[in-house]
């Protein structure tokens, strides 16, 4: 019986395989014009992706394109709504599969460009009523950041690799999906939006090595595993280097944990949120909000957070709407961080503002929004994509950007937090940038602050997926975070990363006071920064400069230049063909 993606031993009529080293045939490393290996099926060429005939092949082809596309898609089962963290060590096993049995190193790249189309669609679905047809453009441009993680992993896993190349694949081929999300986390290409390493949001181990090395080192973890589990299963032969790596991933959740511990402060703050739910237009909004923070008179708190987007009308333009905020200052005794989505009066276009106001008014304090979401807020170079505002809910005119982050001292207020406390402002999906809050915690912010508003993502994954960021960025600088939203889900994590206090979901109308503990000192990734990254870098440009090498062990596997196809009579292994 034959088992789809597994390897099987040259057969006879075949050259003898020569290892890994010499570099073999696309199925087995043999030295023979065309595979007997997985790749390629027996010697007569069924299993392969010649097939009999043109039109036979074309089909295979494409259909093998379907199978890597769906294939691509598991891995967003691992992030929340449906939050299986577990299935993200094992949701990249299946494609690794497909790919390593390509039967040349364009085909692998192909399998890798479809699965990162199925991947990006998948994490990104919810999208589609908004961007509609324009979602699988951008899929497809953005997937075929993964066509050389393809080809890299066919080179590191293809074949019978030797042990020494299955063991550096355990380190290669993470290293190179790490530096496609870390392309990909660009702004201009749509940000950091379902790095794998996010999945882990509610783990606590995987909270403790994002604080040693960001959610890059979490990411690395999660790629590794899924490698080693995928050799394990393919190559019998070394199923003892893949347990090897599986005690290595183990080892260093081991010391991440060590290293990783939290440092807790001496005291907390008292923050309350003020979620006014879906209940129609900016004005109405303002008047719930208004209506809200009324009723938290008496709470002894140090700040009071509105959503994204909470107040539409620019506040220097408009007196009597400042002076109905800081009489809400006054009545609750602390200060409001507002959000405000208008026309400023003092320069041109529309900015996104993070507003602090207190008792006598707004205090000067003002952060403008640096990153804007690509065709929400923004159209990239919109004389050419201009038409997807034809299409779909994409910007009609662009936002305009801040130009530096903001860390705001608050007065002084009757609540538990010490005198001075400083916060440091994000706004939307800022918040899976884990550049943004390293350097607001190592500009001084005590918390940070985030204000959000997915509304009109209402009913899907995105609100569970948008909160559950403020977790990793948490655990990464030692800050605790609270997530204010207009309409669910708000929340609040401690400097550990774990959640503290209750979760606002979607629709509810109402307010939380989150006591959150201050953290007592810089983590090591404020203080290393994203050096995951840097050596995930490093590994990909040894392994290119190592590759063209045989004696490292890297050699692509590859047709042998110059040698005839092996054939035999109805696949028999004794009887030559003629």
């Amino acid at each position: 019986m034959r088992i789809p993606f597994a390897h099987r031993p040259a057969t006879a009529g075949t050259a003898p395989a020569t290892g890994a080293d010499t570099g073999g045939t696309p199925g087995a490393d043999a030295g023979t014009g065309r595979g007997s290996g997985p790749a390629s099926g027996t010697g007569s060429g069924r299993g392969s992706d010649a097939g009999t005939g043109p039109g036979r092949g074309r089909l295979r082809g494409l259909g093998r394109s379907g199978v890597a596309f769906l294939l691509g898609a598991p891995p967003a089962l691992a992030f929340p709504e449906p939050g299986l963290w577990w299935w993200a060590y094992l949701a990249l096993v299946p494609w690794l599969l497909l790919i390593r049995t390509a039967p040349d190193q364009r085909r692998a790249g192909l399998d890798g460009w479809c699965g990162g189309i199925g991947f990006m669609v998948a994490v990104h679905h919810w999208l589609l009523p908004s961007l509609h047809v324009f979602l699988l453009v951008i899929a497809a441009l953005l997937g075929l950041l993964w066509l050389p993680w393809g080809r890299l992993v066919r080179a590191m896993l293809g074949g019978t690799p030797s042990p020494r190349r299955a063991a550096a694949a355990l380190l290669v081929v993470p290293s190179g999906w790490l530096l496609v999300e870390l392309v990909r986390s660009w702004q201009g290409l749509g940000g950091p939006w379902g790095l794998l390493g996010a999945s882990q949001w509610q783990v606590p181990a995987a909270l403790r090595l994002a604080s040693v090395g960001g959610v890059w080192l979490v990411t690395l973890l999660v790629v590794a595993v899924n490698t080693a589990v995928a050799l394990f299963l393919a190559v019998p032969p070394l199923r003892r280097t893949a347990v090897a790596g599986l005690l290595c991933c183990a080892l260093l959740v081991g010391l991440g944990w060590w290293a990783g511990a939290p440092s807790w402060g001496s005291g907390t703050v008292r923050i309350a949120v003020v979620q006014p739910g879906p209940i129609g237009p900016p004005g109405l909004r303002f008047d719930r909000g208004e209506e809200l923070t009324a009723s938290l008179t008496g709470q002894r708190l140090d700040l009071v957070v509105w959503g994204e987007s909470s107040v539409g009308m620019d506040l220097a333009a408009r007196p009597d709407v400042t002076a109905r905020v800081a009489a809400l200052s006054r009545a609750v005794d602390a200060p409001l961080l507002v959000n405000v989505d208008a026309r400023r009066s003092d320069r041109p276009g529309i900015f996104k503002s993070a507003i602090l106001v207190g008792r006598d008014g707004a205090t000067g304090a003002r952060y403008d929004k640096m990153r804007l979401v690509p065709f929400g807020e923004y159209i990239p170079a919109r004389p050419v994509l201009g038409w997807a505002t034809a299409v779909g809910k994409a910007a009609g005119e662009d936002r305009r950007r801040g130009a530096a982050p903001v860390v705001m001292t608050l007065p002084e207020a009757p609540g538990p937090g010490p005198a001075g406390l400083r916060i440091g402002p994000l706004i939307c999906f800022e918040t899976a940038f884990p550049d943004m809050s390293r350097q607001l915690a190592r500009d001084g912010a005590d918390v940070l602050v985030a204000q959000s508003s997915t509304s009109t993502f209402q009913d899907s994954w995105a609100p569970a997926q948008h909160a559950s960021l403020g977790a990793l960025r948490a655990a990464e600088t030692g800050r605790p975070v609270l997530h204010a939203t207009l309409t669910g889900i708000s929340a609040a994590y401690g400097p550990d990363g774990r959640p503290v206090g209750p979760r606002l979901g979607t629709g509810r109308s109402t307010t939380a006071v989150y006591a959150l503990p201050l953290g007592g000192g810089p983590t090591l990734y404020e203080r290393l920064g994203d050096w995951a990254v840097y050596g995930a870098f490093a590994v990909i440009v040894l392994v290119c400069l190592a590759g063209p090498g045989r004696r490292w062990g890297f050699r692509t596997p590859g047709r042998a230049p110059g040698g005839p196809r092996a054939r035999t009579a109805r696949g028999s292994a004794g009887r030559p063909g003629r």
